[in-house]
């Protein structure tokens, strides 16, 4: 319930929408109410035969023949009290105080009906079937009034619901965006896809459920409880003896409901991250054969979900017939009362009272109908409570994610660099990925700007972790990453950034035109300045061979090009970027000999004045290097050569 209370302190922001919502649930409340009591007038005209006015000025007489009539039953009490003996005293003074009671309460039904009599005379027919026309074209009026404001009322909700559903994913992939690589794995692109797309429409039901039937339905039942106690409240209280009952029985089996929606969210995120692995791998898959056991895999999984779901909505079931046994308890129980009273013309049952006055069967008529339009809003109430254990459950996995604090804190009072930096420094540095085994371990190693450093060396030796320091993506345990010796600890992470170009050999391209994916080197590039960088990537010649041209869509991830034409776009995005520091992770691994030695060139010309980290294996790219250094078993062996390869 914390963080789902938080999700509806979120809906405040939107206070007059929620306002506005409000008053539409009072006024469809209210209506719904007057509607049921519109039968009162109906009856009283139809079994009776005569007119509003005539019934109300009867009432007018009755009621001042019943304050007569208990003013002489004072005056007699108040001559017995003059000289009663001390132990009657007693019991006369509360049968005068009775007598009291029930003077002024016809004091009030005389001087109400007198109030609105003119108002009858006035505005209502004189004939009983007049009556019920105006009566029943009222309704209809209403009803129509109470359907436009329900349906704003959903429409009010809805917006507030999918406006705080839009922030939290908003503030979710932002999150994504700003966590180090040790936080996001906690939940993995699978776990951020669920809650994205799926968690979060959860959330966006139970807030629905919550400003829309969690407050509406309550305010028809009680605006229904209300025409009934006004009716007599004896009676509705004895109406509702099941009402403990039922309460206690959904208090427990709603914690029940809870815990199953939590594990229902909870074994989705598994399916998620099954169904992401398989497609994201659906080549090395289907090359094994695979695809048996992935089945398997999945059918598991995604049985696992049945399973919960299925108990899940047998709790859910339970919770209509707890409501279902309120709605006909009440019902029957108030029926069998009144039933008496009715029949007997008594005022009161098992020497309890219900009523000063016997009931009218009009009376009980609408007394009956405000108790089954009570059990209507009861019903939909089980799928209330099913929509807001739902919200809840999607609020306890959501709003912890919007508390994950990066490894990498930026620093409070940051530090600048020089434009043109002077070298880049590794001082002492440790880096653990797991606290056991030291990828890096005291790790000095200085770059000097212009330099070109080949670093090679086997995989799992520490050279890519190097290039995650450098681009801070990590920070060391041990030492320091050092810039004309400011240490990027005391630098933002956009500053760092900004600094430098990456191209990877996992080229990682967005389903987006050629111009875009290289445009995002730098967002404010001319097109005529992204074509200049494709022609030093050696591109442009097979983008200009496509259809489109530089509006070509690549697919996701680049699947429509060659890994080549991939690794040269990515690298024609790190020219236009411009950066002071270019990082080459085997970045022409996939390009062929022809079009490697003309971007080696590139590389040659570009990087005159630029300072270039090369990771690779090719004996080819380290004619472009002016040192060399082998890093394995997380040490910076000695230089192997100083001079650039002939």
């Amino acid at each position: 319930m914390k963080y789902f209370s938080q999700a509806l302190q979120d809906a405040s922001r939107h206070k007059f929408i929620i306002a506005a919502a409000m008053a539409c649930s009072l006024a469809v409340a209210a209506l719904w109410s007057l509607n049921i009591a519109a039968l009162f007038p109906i009856i009283q005209t139809t079994l009776n035969g005569q007119s509003l006015q005539s019934w109300n000025q009867q009432r007018i007489e009755r009621a001042e023949t019943e304050i007569a009539e208990f003013q002489a039953e004072i005056a007699k009490l108040d001559k017995q009290l003059k000289g009663a003996p001390a132990e009657q005293r007693k019991q006369l003074e509360l049968a005068r105080g009775q007598a009291e009671g029930q003077r002024k309460k016809a004091r009030i039904t005389a001087d109400w009906a007198a109030k609105i009599q003119p108002y009858f005379e006035r505005w209502m027919p004189a004939t009983p079937f007049a009556t019920v026309v105006m009566v029943v074209c009222l309704v209809a009026g209403a009803t129509a009034v109470k359907q436009v404001l329900a349906v704003l009322n959903q429409m009010l909700v809805s917006y507030v619901s999918q406006s705080i559903a839009r922030d939290v994913r908003t503030k979710i992939f932002n999150k994504a965006l700003e966590l180090d690589r040790p936080r996001f794995n906690t939940q993995g692109i699978s776990g951020f896809t669920a809650h994205i797309t799926h968690t979060t429409d959860m959330l966006a039901q139970g807030i629905t459920a919550f400003y829309g039937g969690a407050i509406t339905e309550p305010l028809r039942i009680l605006t229904c409880l209300i025409l009934a106690a006004f009716i007599s409240w004896r009676l509705t209280l004895a109406s509702l003896i099941f009402a403990p009952l039922a309460a206690f029985l959904m208090l427990h089996l709603n914690r029940r409901i809870r815990a199953l929606s939590y594990r229902v969210l909870d074994r989705s995120l598994g399916f998620h991250h099954i169904m992401l692995e398989v497609f994201n791998s659906l080549h090395t898959v289907q090359a094994y054969s695979m695809e048996n056991f992935e089945r398997k895999r999945f059918r598991e999984a995604t049985g696992q979900i049945k399973r919960t779901a299925m108990w899940a909505a047998f709790y859910n079931a339970l919770s209509s017939p707890i409501t279902e046994f309120l709605g006909m308890g009440m019902l029957c129980t108030g029926l069998c009362v009144s039933s008496y009273l009715v029949i007997f013309r008594a005022t009161s049952i098992f020497g309890i009272p219900m009523t000063n006055t016997p009931f009218e069967p009009a009376i009980i008529t609408v007394f009956f109908g405000a108790l089954i339009a009570a059990a209507d809003p009861l019903r939909k109430l089980s799928g209330v409570i099913t929509g807001l254990n739902t919200g809840m459950a999607a609020a306890n996995l959501l709003y912890p994610m919007l508390d994950l604090q990066s490894g990498l804190k930026e620093p409070t009072a940051a530090r600048s660099l020089p434009r043109d930096h002077q070298q880049v420094e590794f001082r002492d540095v440790c880096f653990s990925y797991d606290g056991s085994h030291q990828a890096l371990n005291h790790v000095n190693l200085t770059v000097k700007r212009g330099e070109h450093l080949a670093i090679v060396g086997p995989n799992g030796g520490g050279k890519s972790t190097l290039i995650n320091l450098l681009c801070r993506f990590y920070d060391p345990q041990q030492g320091d990453v050092l810039i004309d010796g400011v240490s990027l600890r005391d630098v933002s992470l956009s500053t760092v950034r900004q600094k430098i170009a990456l191209v990877t050999q996992q080229t990682e391209l967005f389903n987006e035109t050629i111009l875009h994916n290289i445009r995002y080197g730098r967002w404010d590039a001319t097109e005529a300045e992204v074509i200049a960088a494709a022609e030093l990537a050696r591109a442009h010649e097979f983008i200009s061979g496509f259809a489109e041209g530089y509006q070509t869509v690549v697919g996701p991830n680049g699947q429509r090009l060659s890994g080549g034409q991939r690794q040269r776009i990515s690298l024609a995005r790190a020219f236009l970027k411009n950066a002071e520091i270019l990082i080459l992770d085997e970045a022409t691994s996939q390009i062929d000999v022809e079009s490697e030695r003309l971007i080696h060139d590139a590389l040659d010309d570009y990087g005159r004045d630029k300072t270039l980290i090369m990771i690779t294996h090719r004996e080819s790219t380290l004619s472009l290097a002016d040192k060399v250094v082998r890093v394995e078993y997380g040490k910076v062996e000695p230089v192997v050569r100083e001079a650039k390869a002939a």
